[in-house]
């Protein structure tokens, strides 16, 4: 197993007796699983399995399943369910009380969803639960699908990735360079200081003071040294066999935790300049994690 995207869509259509159906399974990002399902009424076991075999293929990822079914089978009787009349009548009234709607007709009522129940040629339990199997086998199929497809997404989102990684490296390397030229700037800078301080008549203290947050300011090495590692952990997250999200997104995280502490250290142009061009790429970085599983 490779990289995985949280993007998604897949398709898988079959038929059984006189059902046909087709299975819609797409996914976009999301901070847990979270499952959407909607099917045709009657197949009541259709949404627990839908969690069930999403659970087992995804560990992150707003899924939304979708499965149209219809039956070519005749109405062999109907009924008119009262209690579903009297719903919509009592939902109604407030309104009609008002004067805010006329009084509903019979045929408008005849035509709401659950009124009208009608009876098939496919009503035998047996069947009806061997068209639900082979529905919830083809909502496996189509999941099966869509993990392929968030897989291929993962490929090329890994190789996104790993240049936006190779970038950041570079951008590492030429803030070390510009770095190893901080000590002889705040040398300078404490020289300068010092001549101001000692205009002043400053103490001794004050001067070692003064020299030590100017040092402090010119070693960004544990910066460099946990940016250079933190680089070298999202490369081995890219690269294992589990769903990394979540790891990638707390390096990141970390990652511009350290690219902040180095621009608020530096003490030359340059520097802050490799500073601000990493900190825009990490946040490039940072948009993409989010659609890795």
């Amino acid at each position: 197993m490779s990289l995985a995207s949280m993007t998604g869509f897949a398709r898988h259509e079959g038929a059984l007796g006189d059902w046909a159906w087709a299975v819609e399974s797409r996914s976009v990002n999301g901070r847990n699983l979270e499952v959407r399902f909607r099917g045709p009424p009657g197949f009541d076991g259709l949404e627990r399995a839908a969690r069930d075999l999403a659970q087992a293929r995804f560990a992150r990822g707003s899924l939304t399943i979708n499965i149209q079914g219809r039956s070519s089978a005749k109405p062999s009787g109907g009924r008119v369910n009262l209690d579903a009349v009297e719903r919509y009548l009592a939902l109604c009234a407030p309104f009609v009380a008002d004067g805010r709607a006329a009084p509903p007709t019979m045929d408008g009522l005849l035509a709401l969803p659950g009124v009208v129940e009608t009876s098939t040629s496919d009503e035998d339990p047996e069947m009806r639960a061997a068209v639900e199997a082979a529905m919830a086998a083809s909502m496996a199929e189509a999941l099966d699908s869509l993990k392929v497809a968030r897989g291929e997404e993962g490929v090329a989102l890994a190789g996104v990735l790993g240049g936006f990684l190779d970038h950041i490296e570079r951008l590492v390397a030429t803030a070390a360079g510009e770095a190893a030229q901080q000590p002889a700037l705040v040398k300078d800078r404490f020289a300068r200081r010092l001549t101001e301080l000692v205009g002043e008549a400053a103490s001794a203290e004050r001067i070692v003071q003064e020299a030590a947050a100017l040092a402090l300011k010119a070693d960004v090495r544990e910066e460099l040294d946990r940016l250079t590692g933190h680089v070298a952990a999202a490369r081995a997250l890219l690269a294992q066999a589990v769903a990394s999200g979540r790891r990638l997104d707390f390096l990141t995280q970390e990652l511009m935790r350290e690219v902040n502490t180095l621009c608020a250290k530096s003490a030359a142009a340059a520097l802050t300049t490799a500073g601000l061009e990493l900190k825009a790429t990490i946040d490039q970085f940072r948009e993409q994690v989010q659609n890795v599983e």
